[in-house]
């Protein structure tokens, strides 16, 4: 992991940017961006999962585990709940294809684009079991976190995720 300066968060990018000519002009899987006013961000691929779940920019992504078993992968995520062991990896800044590459938002204050699926201002939240690319209270023990509900009707929140 290295930090990353100059990102285009927007980008999406396919696996000849990481690997072909273009490969000095694009970050490197699991790089970390820290943006003039502290937001954190990280380089990762996107999976749709086996729901076919296409990357919306704004929507919450949970690390790629195939049927909820985490294979220890932290540089794969997706927004299908399915697939994914519950763990808030962050927000996706573009809309990659399933296998491409792109910035999520780890840290600072977001606004995401999906309502919440329940929370109220101030409380925990960690990544839908039951919405894709959502996010709900953390009421159980065995709930992530990972944000918290800063307005919760505007959709914005603070992102403590892990890097």
């Amino acid at each position: 992991m290295t930090a990353f300066v100059g990102a285009q968060l927007d980008q999406s990018y396919t696996a000849a940017d990481l690997t072909g000519v273009n490969s000095g002009k694009a970050p490197g899987i699991g790089d970390i961006y820290v943006s003039h006013d502290n937001k954190r961000y990280r380089f990762v691929q996107y999976n749709a999962g086996a729901g076919a779940i296409a990357a919306v920019v704004g929507n919450a992504v949970g690390f790629y585990s195939p049927g909820g078993v985490s294979a220890g992968a932290t540089n794969v995520v997706t927004s299908d709940v399915s697939d994914t062991s519950a763990n808030l990896a962050g927000i996706l800044q573009a809309a990659p294809a399933s296998g491409d590459y792109c910035w999520i938002q780890i840290g600072g204050v977001a606004t995401i684009a999906p309502a919440l699926v329940s929370g109220a201002d101030g409380n925990a939240l960690t990544l839908s079991t039951t919405t894709d690319g959502t996010l709900k209270v953390a009421g159980a023990v065995t709930d992530a976190g990972g944000a918290i509900a800063i307005d919760a009707s505007a959709k914005i929140i603070m992102l403590s995720c892990p890097y």
